[in-house]
């Protein structure tokens, strides 16, 4: 029996082994094949799973063009067998919520541009709309008796006000809307007067009203003024809404005013509704950063705040499976900060209030069912880490491994399932024991994977000036061969804060593609990376370019000392904080052979005006651009003061849309090196955001490697 079970191991193993050493390279077009898991949720027993599946697929106007797609499928714990597809329509599905029986499944589905919440019954059947509502409905969760659902809807100041069945009243905002010459928000009630404009001044109010609503014009007083792709002069709150499950039922709200509210959700006896938010009577929403946790009735009555604080933030409330315990976040309102895990009695204050001590980001907050452990997620030198706190000890024990990424997750009874990337694989359903143990893999979405040649990074690191550990990964080219010379290309993250490692996702594609071309590959998590805790997150405040730049050099430089890269035929790349630095290297090391920046900043006092991530200057650099000193710092830290020392071939993408840092950031860019007559070439990628290559337009996504992998050519090949 021994022999034999040694046997079928060594079976497994060869068959590993051949998965992960194909022949094919990875093509560019390999990147519509990846299917991504996400939105893990069990049902209460443990027993059933339901999750996403999103996937690319061609858009049927044209073979050119592909569009995203997710449906929902789902999964029994108890056996081994293949996941089912539960819906199917050509409209996305997400956000499954199981019913308190298990017997049912809630989500959301686009109706006429708008999320609507769907009920699919596990006997079979079409799912049935449950809601129709004006605003949309999102993030569905089930009542614990299961006779309604609570979910989320955006509603614009204006219909807020107008409503007449959400502000029977037709009240106004008591904060100021801060608009000029005038002492309260009174000019935000329906005018008197019929637009005219050659009227009396009621008159030209009323015509200058209708203007800004039929879109031509655009008057702006909000401090927030540019979302991701426009600028925009509309203010959206997100309010909870409940509503029975049954045929043409009506939603009610439950939040009200002019706040918005996250992450709601029931007390498990469902008496009572938990939300984060912040209301604040006195302060514009975009000048407040705090966020508070508040309790109510599960009608909405007797809305009371239980943690909230000035320059604090209050979010990711988790109730524990008894309802005595309440687990949270509790955070500075400045961007460069380490949130602190947190957790309390439920009819407790601040004073009873327990902190873990961990120094690293934490998200998804679950209970065991016991209440005496809690899990969550946290990105971790170079991997999305899943830990387990013991809530007596305090003492957090890490469950995953650095090299791999937990994307999403559930726990229910003794089962955990959850959706993994990896080298190997860039995203799989497992299931799992609540110790992490026994890993079955379930799925075989990206089975492609196995006839592919994968190049496998390896992990190094240094100690840098301020005697931080600073870790990079290095991939040699698919094809590697002993005594051969091949062309480098350093990548570097954005955020600054970003992580990236061997469980970072986004970034499978794009190393595995420049590995199958030839390219060896290094990419580092310099000082203000996340993932390694408070100090080296604030490693870089009023040092964006020489400090971090030093970091990211060096892993290159040690990589070269490997003897395997040409040095003549190094290149360069990164997008938004790292196109910012990629500029920065190029105007003050000539030794890249070529240069590519995506959507990055490269005038920091322009920055603060033209991206909607304008708080970054604050937050990093202690002030804002008319002050003296920080002016001086701005101007140091830009690039663009450097841009003469440019000499480096450089391609620049932007795109057309960014209001993230500015579109206008590549543009000055560009202009500046054209009058210098340097080698430069400036791509935009019509209506793209910030997002381009995480979730924009396909096509554009291939266009941006393609062209930046065709630019570097040109280089290299030249003698």
């Amino acid at each position: 029996m021994k022999k034999l079970s040694l046997l079928l191991l060594l079976i497994a193993t060869l068959q590993a082994s051949i998965a992960q050493n194909g022949t094919e390279p990875i093509n560019i077009t390999d990147l519509l094949k990846i299917k991504s898991v996400n939105n893990v949720t069990l049902n209460k027993d443990g027993t059933k799973v339901a999750f996403t599946v999103t996937s690319i697929e061609v858009d049927p106007a044209s073979e050119l063009n592909y569009k995203y797609r997710s449906q929902i499928y789902s999964a029994s714990t108890t056996t081994a067998a293949t996941p089912i597809q539960l819906t199917t329509s050509k409209e996305a599905a997400t956000k499954p919520a199981w019913s308190p029986d298990g017997k049912q499944l809630a989500f959301t589905r686009s109706v006429e541009d708008k999320p609507q919440v769907f009920i699919l019954s596990l006997d079979g059947g079409e799912p049935m709309q449950l809601t129709k509502h004006k605003y949309g409905a999102n993030n569905p969760k089930w009542s614990p008796d299961g006779k309604k659902i609570l979910f989320s809807a955006p509603i614009s100041l204006q219909e807020l006000i107008a409503d007449s069945t959400l502000n029977k009243s037709h009240s106004i905002p008591s904060w100021t809307m801060e608009k000029p010459g005038f002492s309260n928000n009174d000019y935000l009630l329906p005018k008197s007067g019929k637009p005219n404009p050659d009227g009396n001044l009621s008159e030209i109010r009323a015509y200058l009203d209708k203007n800004a609503i039929d879109k031509k014009a655009i008057i702006l007083n909000k401090l927030n003024f540019q979302n991701e792709s426009a600028i925009s002069s509309e203010m959206n709150f997100n309010h909870f809404f409940d509503i029975n499950v049954t045929k043409d039922a009506t939603p009610r709200l439950l939040t009200k005013g002019f706040y918005s509210f996250t992450n709601a959700e029931y007390t498990p006896d469902g008496k009572q509704l938990i939300f984060s938010g912040d209301v604040d009577n006195a302060e514009n929403p975009d000048r407040s950063l705090e966020s508070e946790i508040y309790l109510a009735d599960s009608d909405s009555s007797n809305f009371t705040v239980i943690l909230g604080q000035k320059d604090k933030r209050y979010s990711n409330a988790s109730l524990s499976h008894s309802g005595k315990w309440l687990a949270f976040l509790l955070s500075s309102t400045s961007f460069v900060s380490v949130p602190t895990l947190a957790v309390m009695p439920i009819n407790g204050t601040e004073k009873d209030m327990i902190t873990i001590p961990f120094d690293r980001n934490k998200t998804n907050l679950i209970w065991s069912q016991d209440d005496k452990n809690l899990y969550f997620t946290g990105q971790s030198n170079g991997g999305n880490v899943l830990n387990k706190v013991n809530i007596a000890s305090r003492k957090v024990e890490s469950l995953s491994s650095s090299e791999i990424g937990i994307t999403s997750f559930d726990i229910a009874n003794k089962t955990l399932v959850y959706s993994k990337t990896e080298i190997s694989n860039p995203s799989e359903l497992y299931f799992a024991n609540t110790d992490f143990k026994k890993e079955r893999k379930i799925s075989d979405f990206n089975d492609w994977v196995q006839t592919r040649k994968l190049s496998f990074p390896e992990k190094k690191n240094f100690v840098n000036d301020l005697g931080m550990t600073i870790e990079y990964w290095v991939m040699k080219p698919a094809n590697y061969q002993d005594g051969e010379k091949y062309p480098l290309l350093l990548e570097i993250h954005g955020g600054p804060s970003a992580m990236w490692g061997p469980g970072e996702e986004s970034m499978w594609h794009e190393y595995q593609y420049f590995c199958s071309k030839g390219y060896g590959v290094v990419y580092s998590n310099p000082r203000g990376s996340g993932g390694y805790g408070l100090d080296f997150l604030r490693g870089n405040i009023n040092d964006w370019g020489k400090g971090p730049a030093s970091d990211v050099l060096t892993a290159l430089d040690k990589t070269i000392d490997l003897g395997w890269a040409d040095p003549s035929k190094l290149l360069i790349t990164g997008g938004s904080y790292a196109g910012y630095l990629t500029a920065w290297i190029i105007s003050h090391d000539n030794r890249f052979k070529a240069a590519c920046a995506q959507r990055g900043v490269y005038d920091l006092t322009t920055f603060f005006g033209e991206g909607n991530a304008w708080r970054l200057v604050p937050n990093y650099f202690g002030g804002y651009p008319w002050e003296p000193k920080v002016k001086e710092v701005l101007a140091r830290e830009s690039p663009l003061t450097y841009v003469e020392n440019i000499k480096t071939p450089f391609i620049i993408f932007h795109g057309g849309n960014d209001r993230r840092t500015g579109f206008v950031q590549g543009e000055m860019m560009y202009r500046s090196l054209k009058v210098l007559g340097r080698p430069v070439e400036y791509v935009v990628h019509p209506g793209a955001t910030h997002e381009i290559t995480r979730n924009g337009d396909n096509r554009q996504r291939i266009d941006q490697m393609l062209r930046t992998y065709e630019f570097f050519e040109r280089w290299i090949e030249k003698k």
